[in-house]
Parts: C-alpha cells; structure tokens; sequence
C-alpha cells in the first residue's frame, strides 16, 4: 500500500493519497484546491487516480475534487446524504472501495456535519486487521470537530451524533489503531488541537479530555457552550463546495498594475490588503487597506475581515510574495483578485495619491500616558487565555475575532491603542477600526511582549 499525507500551509489542512503501485491505482482523500502534487505524486508512483473521497463538505478550504476529475477521469464520492449538486457517487456504512493491496471501509461518523465519514483503511499486504483510520473532522489531535458549523438549531443533535461517532462507533476500534484527521493546528474546525498531524486511538483516549467524559450529559456540557463565530469565509466555501469550484486554471496569472490602474480598481470598490509588517504599513499606507501580513494565521484573519465576494488588490513589500498570497486566497474561495501594485507604496506616495497613517505608540509612551491619566482606550485583542496570563490593568479584552465579526461599541473618535502579543494582530485591528471611521487608533508597537521585556506592571 502507497500513503502520505499531505499538508497545506497556512490553514492547517491534511489531504491524503492512498493507493497500491502494484494495481497503480489510488485515491486522493479531502483533496486541496491546487492539485498538482497529486498529479506528480501518482504520476511518479505509477498510479492512476481512480477514487477522490470527500469525508464531508469542507467549511474552510475550497476542494480541488472537479479539477482532478477533469484531469484523470477519477470519480468524485460522497457520503449518500450530502447536500452536493455536481455529479458525484455516494457512499453508505459499511461500503468498501478496493485500490490494490489498499482497502478503505465507510464509517458514516456525523457531528461536526451531518454527512461527515471516516474511512478505516487496511493494508492486505500486512494483515487483514485495520492500520489506521482517517476521521475527517471528525477527531483530532487532541481535539475533536466542532459541532457548530451546520447552524445553532441542530447544535444539540450535532453534539449528540459527535458522542455517537466517538464514543461508541470509535468505541469499538482497537487502541493500536492510527488515525489521521483532515486538519491540524491553523484549521478553525476545533479549538484546540495539536501540532502533530497523527496520533492513536489509545493516545487520545488516554490523554484527550473530550474522549474520557462519562456521559452524554458531561459530553453536552463540554461542547453546548459558545464557539467561535464563522468567518466570512466559511459559508461562501460550504457554498462553492457544494456547488463545485471552478478550475484554478482559470485564474493563474500574475496580475501587476499601474498605480493608475489600481487606483481605478481601488475608486470602483475594491479591497485593498497590505501584507507588509506593522511599521511599513504604520509609516504610509492608502487609505480603505486593512494590514494582514504574512503569517501562520493569516488566512483565517482574511476570512474574518474581508468579505469573499470582494475584489481584491494586494500591496506588498515584494511583487515575489504575489503567487505565495494569491495561493492563500484561492485555498480559501476568494477569487476575484484583481492584482498588486507592481511599482510599491514608494511610488504611489511619490505621484501625490493620497496616503495615511497609523501611529505606532511605544511601551514607555503607553505607561506614561496611564501614569498621567490621559489614555482614553486600551484595547487588547488577544485571546482569552493569553489575557489571563497577563495583562495591563487599564486595558479591555475584545478578542481580535470579536472585534472583525461582531460590531464594535467603542467612540470613533477618542484615542484607542491596540495591542496583542507582539503587534501583528493589533496592527490587524487598529487598521480595521480605521479602515471602519476610527480617526485617532494605535498599536502598541511590540506588543505585550515589548510591555513584558521593559518590566513593565502586569495584572494577573
């Protein structure tokens, strides 16, 4: 049997291609929107691909399945029940697809969907005993899928089919057995998972507090609680998902503009993201921007503050970094990305466009400012576990998720600084806020870990 697991930067997404060399046969599971390491991967394994496996309808990555079909002739499988209108073949508990020495059995395993599966996968050539699972969303490394995503009213019966699928479905599966998820750390699907990309049953059941509740009123009372609202994002790739996402053919070219062009661009509506770090972007930027720079979470900060029907310009620091950030885009079903700005900041400022500011404040300018009473608003966007850590005294926690999906209750026209833990999400927010008609925002450049280095007065 042929497997590896495929990993995709920034979102945190696992793919998998299984098959047999001998059969030259395989199968793409969960497959990325780019696909041609799939084709690359099988093409020098001499394997076909046959097979592309869904374990459900992803919220946040765009499916490359219609382009491999398109490529290979493979056939495109999902659940029997799933809400997909391309044509497509379904599968049902109990079904078995055979690539060579490669057996792959349907557990239908909903809860973080209601059409999720898993798929337990042996290897013939070893023994007629299962090797590993691949659960999907389903459970993660030290986590398990959210049950949130098909909306509030089947929330409790998501939760109850996640018990299910957990606890006695997975119950009966031997502690030896590997499992492989669809998503690692980065993936907003759960909330805490880990940094590796595989582990155990028997570890998890050992050391996952979700798997050793003792009830379905204990597993209720752990997971019937708040979630992380969806960003932007995810609805637009449940929806471009079911309906099929058009080739990433049709949009792979570098697309440099004239600062008259993206200007024009810029008049007719469009966005503007700056990936450039929070002092470039502080010194001058074009006003209507927000700053997202380039970071191992930087996709799900653009599907919280952009809407994905936006047109898109980019601003960086160099036109190189273009197909690393369209990529980015693409992965997550934002389309319409009209270019960059080929001749940089410099040469817009240079030409007499118009330009703005978002002031960097020290930490020593900070303290003095509590000191003498004169600060208006400290608002610190981390999350809440790092908040409880440690905090300044004076400052209010609105979680930068919170801030970019919820409205914002803060006058637009007083001192607001901005901090997180080194500045790259506090740049993100107090350029949304300006971005949204706040004329006197800040960040604290550096963050609290500026805060922290100059010994500066915590609360805990």
């Amino acid at each position: 049997m042929y497997f590896k697991q495929i990993e995709t930067p920034g979102i945190g997404c696992l793919s998998y291609v299984i098959g047999c060399t001998t059969a030259k046969v395989a199968a793409i599971i969960d497959p990325k929107r780019e696909i041609q390491e799939y084709l690359d991967i099988t093409r020098n394994q001499g394997m076909k691909i046959t097979h592309v496996i869904e374990t459900h309808i992803h919220a946040d990555h765009v499916s490359g399945n219609l382009e491999i079909t398109a490529r290979t002739g493979a056939d495109i499988y999902f659940y029997e029940k799933a809400p997909v209108a391309f044509e497509h073949k379904t599968l049902k508990e109990g079904d078995t697809i055979e690539l060579g020495t490669a057996i792959l059995e349907v557990l239908h395993t909903p809860g973080h969907t209601p059409h999720s599966l898993s798929l337990l996968v042996k290897d013939t050539s070893r023994s007629e005993e299962p090797w590993f699972i691949l659960t999907g969303d389903l459970l993660f490394v030290g986590d398990i899928g959210r049950p949130d995503l098909a909306g509030k009213e089947l929330l409790e019966k998501q939760v109850e089919n996640l018990y299910e699928s957990i606890y006695k479905k997975l119950g009966k599966l031997p502690d030896r057995l590997g499992v492989y998820p669809a998503h690692g750390q980065g993936s907003l699907c759960g909330r805490g998972m880990s940094s590796k990309t595989s582990t155990t049953l028997g570890y998890e059941r050992h050391a996952n507090p979700l798997l050793h509740l003792d009830s379905l009123d204990e597993f209720k009372k752990s997971l019937m609680q708040e979630y992380p609202d969806r960003p932007k994002s995810f609805s637009h790739i449940i929806s471009m998902n079911m309906k099929g996402a058009p080739w990433l053919d049709k949009f792979n070219d570098d697309r440099p503009l004239t600062l008259l062009q993206f200007r024009e661009a810029l008049e007719r509506g469009a966005q503007i993201i700056d990936t450039r770090d929070p002092p470039a972007y502080g010194g001058v930027h074009i006003p209507g921007s927000i700053n997202i720079g380039f970071g191992s979470q930087m996709a799900n900060w653009i599907g919280m503050a952009v809407d994905p029907e936006s047109n898109i310009l980019l601003v960086f620091t160099e036109d190189t970094k273009y197909r690393d950030m369209r990529s980015i885009l693409y992965r997550i079903g934002y389309n319409n990305v009209i270019g960059y700005l080929q001749s940089g900041i410099s040469a817009w400022q240079e030409q007499g466009f118009p330009i703005q500011r978002l002031p960097q404040i020290s930490v020593q300018e900070l303290h003095d400012e509590i000191k003498s009473s004169t600060y208006q608003h400290i608002i610190d966007v981390r999350f809440e576990s790092e908040w409880n850590k440690g905090h300044i005294e004076e400052a209010e926690l609105l979680p930068l998720s919170d801030m970019l999906l919820k409205e914002v209750d803060l006058p637009k026209d007083e001192k607001i600084i901005v901090t997180c833990r080194v500045g790259y999400r506090g740049n993100i927010g107090a350029s949304y806020l300006q971005l949204h008609g706040y004329t006197n925002v800040h960040n604290l450049a550096g963050g609290m870990q500026a805060w922290s280095n100059a010994g500066l007065p915590l609360k805990v």
